[in-house]
């Protein structure tokens, strides 16, 4: 599949064992997979094999290895986030991925920028580890609800915080885990932004947004009514085929992992209907399964 952009989901690292052949079926041909805060008791070099086992039966890839926490507090349940980062980079070959995401982090309560000099130090570091391995690390663009002002678990969800990141640790092999939803729910218009950035974007989070611009009209942006909700690709406002196009015409070499569990209307008992028509959406936007040219 080399000409093929691969088109998969997200999958929780603790439940991949058993939720992989459940829906590769389905037509993924990516996973990532993912934990929150931290990795827990897992055995990651057994995960690995298994897995592994799993995407060489399927003839499906491990496109990135995730951990999302604060790593740059190291309190309460952020406890272990920062060491988890480093099992995920030291153990990442073993999944076949050369891409370990998350969140920055940021000092909780505090603005983006005076949480720099502590992600120079943490990420200084963690890019060396990484380097020396053949490792990238890309950086969600989601907001968890912060702001420049305020938040309590990532810089990354601002193109003037990504000038700032990337200044502070300029190295090559950090950039972008990016998705045209987060910068939506900000009012950003993702597709000039992603022709912008397209050479940090490491892997695509498929999470789109439909922003209600009838509300905002009538009751702004701070009332009480909501302007702007997550949406499954194929049901919200962005242009797939415009970001795939974008995408391909600088190299992207990675893949496009549907991130689920958000959209308004297809969740609970419609979540896979939403995920599966999503996959579909996306194949058809990339231009179906690849066709080789006569000889």
């Amino acid at each position: 599949m080399e000409h093929t952009l691969r088109i998969g989901t997200l999958v929780g690292g603790h439940d991949a064992v058993k939720i992989i052949p459940q829906i590769v079926k389905h037509g993924f041909e990516s996973f990532n997979l993912t934990f929150w805060q931290s990795s827990g008791e897992t055995d990651l070099g057994e995960l690995a094999r298994k897995v592994r086992e799993l995407a060489d039966k399927h003839d499906v890839v491990i496109s990135a290895i995730s951990v999302f926490g604060n790593p740059l507090t190291g309190e309460r349940d952020n406890a272990d986030t920062l060491a988890t980062w480093e099992r995920l980079i030291d153990h990442a070959h073993l999944f076949g991925t050369n891409l370990v995401s998350g969140f920055t982090g940021r000092l909780p309560g505090r603005p983006i920028d005076e949480s720099i000099p502590k992600f120079k130090e943490v990420f200084g570091e963690l890019s060396k580890r990484a380097a020396d391995k053949g490792i990238r690390i890309a950086f969600e663009n989601c907001d968890m609800g912060g702001t420049w002002e305020t938040g309590d678990w990532n810089i990354a969800h601002s193109p003037a915080a990504w000038e700032l990141m990337f200044n502070a640790v300029p190295e090559d092999n950090i950039g972008l885990e990016w998705e045209p939803c987060h910068q939506m729910v900000s009012l950003i218009d993702p597709i000039p932004q992603l022709r912008k950035w397209v050479s940090k974007v490491f892997h695509v989070h498929g999470k789109d947004a439909t922003i209600a611009w009838d509300i905002i009209k009538e009751h702004g942006i701070h009332g009480n009514q909501p302007y702007v909700w997550h949406r499954t690709p194929g049901f919200g406002d962005t242009n797939w085929t415009d970001i795939i196009t974008i995408l391909r015409q600088h190299g992207y070499q990675g893949t496009i992992d549907i991130e689920g569990w958000h959209d308004p209307v297809y969740r609970d008992g419609l979540e896979m209907t939403g995920q599966v028509h999503a996959l579909n959406y996306l194949k058809r936007c990339r231009g179906g399964d690849f066709v080789p040219n006569p000889v």
